[in-house]
């Protein structure tokens, strides 16, 4: 079956609604999602959205958080762009009446959270920010953008110029073949490779090994943020506990009440989330228990009504001023590199939110700024689409030679469970690369034939691209920077500073920049 379409866009979180809103008074629109509108990380986002709205705050402040938190591992001009537009969008948002968590004077609560220097996290709900953003824009979106749900994108079709003009899916009424003139990658991070995460189990990396096959350039890779506070109930990850309730006077601690942090950072239960996530992951390894004391907080049921229902749910008793928890994956700081347009190395493909790699959250992501980068990158993208407008002609696909055979693959708890060990919050040399030996190779990845698949072997297949590829960026930066921490190598090292590790065309090499334009000639090591 074939749908023709202006604009397609794959996924539906706050980057994909944020460029729908403002693409449809335009151009006609589908939405191809994998799940249900309510199964993206934008919907469960409980924290808030960081953006400089009081006069106490400023934009410089919130850009020095941003490089500081992420190691300086940005493309700093981007980091201005996401700061200084993303603060004009929010205040047009709340103009216009985005239902934000207010003060008796009618000002913005602003909430703190880990690395940030000022109060500034707007927040609605409590804790339910995310929901309730995503409800805001599927209200303002009209019914001509059509939107199809539990549909899995598989495939990139290139035309014989080598512009992207569309997609094969499959769903529940079988494959689909879309074509369009611009086709919008915002599928999300890739969290669910691993068994213990803070993800839906649908976020698995999908739009990035769409992207690799289709030969897109990729980088940032072994950056995978793991956030210190997950439910932990019964050995498992039940769900976020939000950095808010940090913010708000929750501290971490052990079993007998000990604070965890204490002498650890200057910023104590408010570090960085590679500093803090480390430091529970070192007190379980050691085999002790690690929660957040929330006998500080008031009316804490109040405040974060998700977080109780989730406790309450799971039998654990607020009363006893104790929530477990346990660090887990979060968010990937890697992935698709895009612009600040979106637009990524192929033409008419573009990338937005958590699936593309702009540079704004360098080595380690500072809190909040995620809801900011999907509707502040959503929105230029958008523009410029609008700009360049609809004129391709050429739908006459290139023909595929992919006719391998699928390589041997995990299943997918075993390759969850090797990702925790050998890809978690600490690394090492010897672990990278024995996992590395029994993946698949990037090669044997890139012609595999996925024609005729089911749905969760194209899955599984996607989530072998996204962690062969992981391993072998996390293997080639021989340092420790953000949330990338070798235990082998444990120092951050200068020549590795600004230094980005991109995959392209089946090959990987290491650059001075994060875009081909900016690269000196000779500057680029191929590594294999």
């Amino acid at each position: 079956m074939d749908v023709k379409t202006d604009v397609l866009i794959i996924g539906s979180g706050i980057a994909a609604l944020q460029a729908a809103l403002v693409l449809e008074k335009h151009f006609q629109i589908q939405i191809v999602t994998k799940s249900s509108l309510y199964m993206s990380s934008s919907y469960r986002a409980q924290g808030g959205i960081a953006a400089v709205t009081s006069e106490e705050d400023h934009i410089r402040h919130h850009i020095a958080d941003t490089l500081k938190a992420g190691e300086y591992h940005h493309e700093k001009r981007h980091v201005k762009t996401l700061i200084k537009d993303g603060t004009e969008i929010m205040q047009n948002y709340l103009k216009d009446g985005l239902p934000v968590d207010r003060q008796v004077d009618g000002k913005p609560a602003l909430g703190l959270e880990g690395a940030h220097s000022h109060h500034r996290i707007l927040h609605a709900g409590g804790d339910r920010t995310g929901q309730i953003f995503i409800d805001y824009l599927l209200h303002k979106l009209s019914p001509k953008t059509k939107i199809n749900c539990y549909e899995m994108a598989y495939e990139l079709l290139r035309n014989t110029d080598g512009d992207c003009v569309g997609v094969l899916s499959k769903g529940e009424k079988g494959t689909k073949r879309y074509l369009a003139h611009h086709v919008i990658l915002a599928t999300g991070g890739a969290g669910a490779l691993y068994s213990s995460t803070s993800n839906f189990p649908t976020n698995t990396g999908d739009g990035i090994a769409l992207a690799f096959r289709a030969g897109a350039a990729i980088s940032d890779m072994e950056f995978m943020q793991f956030h210190p506070s997950l439910l932990w109930c019964k050995n498992e990850a039940k769900g976020l506990v939000s950095e808010a309730v940090r913010g708000a006077g929750g501290i971490f601690v052990n079993a007998q009440h000990q604070p965890i942090m204490t002498g650890l950072h200057a910023q104590l239960d408010l570090a960085p989330r590679h500093i803090t996530a480390l430091a529970l992951f070192t007190k379980r390894a050691a085999g002790e228990e690690t929660f957040i004391d929330i006998t500080n907080i008031h009316d804490f049921e109040e405040k974060f009504p998700t977080i109780a229902q989730l406790c309450h749910v799971h039998h654990v008793h607020l009363q006893d001023g104790l929530i477990p928890v346990a660090p887990g994956s979060h968010f990937l700081m890697g992935g698709v590199i895009a612009d600040d347009k979106g637009k990524t190395t192929i033409p008419n493909l573009y990338a937005v939110g958590e699936v593309a790699c702009t540079g704004v959250h360098g080595a380690n992501r500072l809190a909040s700024n995620s809801l900011l980068e999907g509707i502040t990158f959503g929105q230029k993208m958008a523009q410029y689409i609008i700009q360049k407008g609809c004129h391709q002609k050429n739908f006459l696909l290139e023909k595929h030679q992919c006719a391998d055979k699928m390589p041997p693959l995990f299943s997918k708890p075993q390759l969850q469970q090797h990702m925790m060990r050998f890809l978690g919050i600490v690394r090492n040399i010897d672990d990278l690369q024995h996992f590395a030996k029994q993946l698949p190779s990037l090669q044997s990845l890139s012609q595999v034939n996925l024609k005729g698949l089911e749905l969760a072997e194209l899955e599984l297949f996607m989530m072998h691209v996204v962690a062969t590829l992981m391993a072998h960026a996390a293997i080639t930066r021989t340092e420790t920077r953000g949330a990338h921490i070798r235990t082998d190598k444990p120092e951050m090292k200068s020549q590795w500073a600004s230094r980005w590790i991109i995959f392209s065309q089946g090959q990987m090499e290491v650059r001075n920049s994060l875009y081909e334009y900016h690269q000196t000639r000779g500057n680029a090591q191929a590594i294999f």
